[in-house]
């Protein structure tokens, strides 16, 4: 079977040369597909389920919120762990599900369970929800609502945060990848009634009914339509409070056919909610800030580049002397771990393709199996696109050129030689000469090398049998590395033959180059070593085992 791929690759090198060139053009094409982080997404499968209650005290929270949410979820299939954080006006329960359940699967069982759950929770504990369909690596850009120097003071914190709730929040929801804003400092804007308890005492009123005044007064009605002259007038009653007037003019009670209104018993004014921390940038005073939370599994390099063109967007609709500045952007990051990862890679390659010409002792030969190392990348890339395996520090960090160039090595070195060997004896090379000793050298080599190479990706099997964190932060490697071994061995049995059959030729002289110089003077240095080391088995054994008793004593430890 070796010996008719590599007859046919030599014999049909336009198809080969046609397929390679597909292959070229559908890994550049993935590379630009795969997608890009920094470093493997490592978060479980899991939903959280958020309550909020400010006006509960701890105890309160777990007894009466956490505790029905956990035992609402404790028997929900593919559960393999349920944490929970009570604390002072909040509730947080984490379920996680087994890896294999997919991200929507869960949210839906959960979902069905909350509606249950909503039951045995009291009026005015809060209502749980689910959190946003995100990872640890959610986290993706912040950045900060500020006032520039000539309009300080015009803006207060307060306006701030409402150009964040309001302008910034609700524009960047709409991208692609996006699935939270979450916002920083600020003062929240509220609407106040500081009722005076005199007022309420002199005229007979009380709390409650203040509450209730405020409740029915400040909606919308429809009433349907009214059918005249064979047209439909839609009835709509407006009630909406739009401004602190309308508050102050809301009718509380009628005493003596008097109308009391909220202005005669409260003070309607501008507030603001329960402040718990504040955001400062560069020593200059208050800022308010966002974080943009990407969705579970999309491109962090895509999703932040549309964030960023939003932000321009968005920029263009906020108020004069506003604003909006990055503070935190991972695409940075990616940039630096991937350009690091693509320097180790590029200079790993040249030096590997310096060795290789320099040793080969024939340039023509040591481009053939240098182009082995990009080819073999882009296909790793196209399996990378097709299994979804993200391209990452730990991906493409583990990638061995020398391992990868193994058996281009041995195929072209044994071209090089029976081609110089011919050349020797004075044979007219013609085609068909080049055509057999390739094929020779080719069917040679591969039938023994070709298992040594199987080998290689045999050994990482076992890593993908791993789970959890391990699982996720090891697979993408032994993927990425795996790949890249099947595209080079399928190389060696078609592109390298063909390739070393059209390409490679050998010099007329009977010259040592200086590879094979260096080559005969490390085997001048090693054969007396291994004479003696022959002669002294026993000793050469006893010292290996020896090593051996202190590596596995040195690991235990």
């Amino acid at each position: 079977m070796i010996n008719q791929i590599i007859s046919f690759s030599i014999k049909n090198k336009l198809i080969i040369g046609l397929l390679t060139l597909a292959l070229i053009i559908g890994g550049i094409w993935s590379i630009t597909k795969v997608p890009l982080d920094a470093v493997p997404d490592i978060t479980n499968n899991q939903v959280q389920v958020i309550t909020q209650a400010p006006n509960l005290g701890t105890e309160d929270i777990e007894q009466f919120v956490t505790y029905p949410v956990e035992v609402a979820m404790a028997n929900l299939p593919g559960v393999t762990e349920i944490r929970s954080v009570s604390r002072f006006g909040l509730s947080v329960v984490t379920i996680v599900f087994e890896d294999d359940m997919g991200t929507y699967l869960p949210r839906q069982l959960v979902a069905e369970k909350l509606t249950e759950v909503k039951e045995e929770i009291p009026q005015g504990f809060g209502e749980p929800s689910m959190g946003p369909i995100s990872t640890g690596l959610g986290e993706i850009y912040q950045y900060t609502l500020k006032v520039d120097s000539t309009h300080k003071g015009q803006y207060s914190s307060s306006d701030l945060r409402t150009m964040q709730d309001w302008i910034v929040a609700r524009q960047m929801a709409m991208v692609p990848g996006v699935v939270e804003i979450n916002a920083i400092g600020g003062n929240i804007k509220q609407y106040e009634v500081a009722v005076d308890p005199d007022e309420l005492k002199a005229i007979g009123l009380t709390i409650s009914d203040i509450f209730t005044a405020l409740e029915k007064n400040n909606q919308n009605t429809g009433g349907a339509y009214i059918e005249k002259d064979h047209y439909a007038n839609f009835i709509r009653g407006e009630g909406l409070a739009r401004s602190l007037k309308d508050i102050e003019n809301i009718v509380v009670k009628n005493v003596n056919g008097l109308p009391i209104t909220i202005k005669d018993v409260a003070k309607v004014q501008f507030g603001s909610a329960v402040r718990y921390g504040a955001l400062t940038q560069d020593g200059e005073g208050e800022v308010v800030g966002g974080l943009v939370m990407m969705l579970k599994g999309a491109n962090s390099n895509d999703v932040i580049e549309r964030v960023k063109e939003r932000m321009s967007e968005i920029q263009k609709s906020l108020p004069e002397g506003v604003i909006i500045e990055p503070l935190l952007d991972r695409s940075k990051l990616i940039a630096k771990t991937t350009g690091t990862v693509s320097q180790n890679l590029m200079e790993g390659a040249l030096i590997v393709i310096f060795v290789l010409v320099f040793l080969l002792g024939n340039w023509r030969g040591g481009l053939i199996v240098a182009s082995t190392i990009p080819l073999s990348l882009l296909f790793a890339f196209i399996l990378m696109n097709v299994f979804d395996v993200w391209a990452n520090l730990m991906s493409l960090g583990a990638i061995d050129f020398g391992i990868i160039v193994d058996g281009a090595v041995i195929i072209v070195e044994g071209t090089v030689f029976l081609l110089h060997d011919k050349v020797l004896k004075k044979q007219n090379i013609t085609a068909k000469v080049r055509n057999d000793v390739a094929y020779s050298a080719s069917s040679k080599m591969m039938n023994s090398a070709f298992f040594g190479q199987l080998i290689i990706p045999i050994v990482f099997i076992p890593i993908l049998a791993l789970e959890g964190v391990e699982g996720k932060m090891f697979k993408p490697m032994a993927l990425t590395f795996m790949f890249a071994m099947i595209g080079v061995m399928i190389l060696c049995l078609t592109y390298v033959p063909m390739m070393s059959a059209w390409f490679i030729r050998t010099g007329t002289k009977n010259k040592t180059s200086w590879g094979d110089k260096f080559v005969i003077w490390l085997e001048n240095i090693y054969e007396p070593i291994l004479g003696k080391a022959l002669k002294r088995g026993k000793w050469i054994l006893g010292s290996a085992i020896i090593l051996l008793g202190l590596a596995v004593f040195t690991f235990s430890r």
